[in-house]
């Protein structure tokens, strides 16, 4: 998809300046547990279907529109699995843009709707097994989802904190 209004408008006034943004990803498992993931064009890497939340816009709308959007699916959204930032989600565009997201990831399952790409932004939809997915080339940050999405725990993941506050 096009950039859009509201980034554009930003980036009029920051340039290729560094961007954080709020995200949604999407693990999506079929009844054979396998994961689908999308190849977008530019990086040609997989990663997991997702995007911007607009302004205004839930986090689970953002991540029912992107879902159909990027892949033809209509989801049901069953749990959150975790949010995520930090190093592993940000990325510099080709043109030089820097984003860095923070990304609430949820837990779907298919409920109608045939895979097709969108043709412009995600070249290709396919389900994976969970022992493919060594052997892909993926974005940095979707192995750390992949691995939350597969936990045997099934609760919320939260990446540990770092932060501390200063010694008196």
């Amino acid at each position: 998809m096009p950039m859009s209004q509201y980034v554009s408008n930003l980036r009029a006034k920051v340039g290729t300046t560094v961007l954080e943004v709020p995200t949604v990803s999407v693990l999506t498992f079929d009844d054979r547990q396998r994961v689908l993931l999308v190849r977008h064009s530019d990086g040609n890497d997989w990663t997991t279907p997702g995007g911007m939340i607009e302004p205004y816009e839930t986090p689970s709308d953002a991540a029912l529109r992107e879902m159909w959007e990027e892949t033809g699916l209509l989801v049901e959204l069953t749990q959150i699995i975790g949010v995520f930032g930090g190093e592993l989600c940000a990325s510099t565009y080709s043109n030089g843009d820097k984003i860095s997201w923070v990304s609430t990831v949820f837990h779907a399952e298919p409920v109608r709707g045939q895979l097709k790409p969108d043709g412009e932004e995600i070249l290709e939809v396919r389900y994976f097994e969970r022992v493919e997915l060594s052997a892909i080339r993926c974005k940095p940050h979707v192995r750390l989802f992949l691995d939350a999405g597969y936990s045997a725990q099934r609760r919320a993941h939260f990446q540990p904190a770092t932060w501390q506050p200063p010694l008196p």
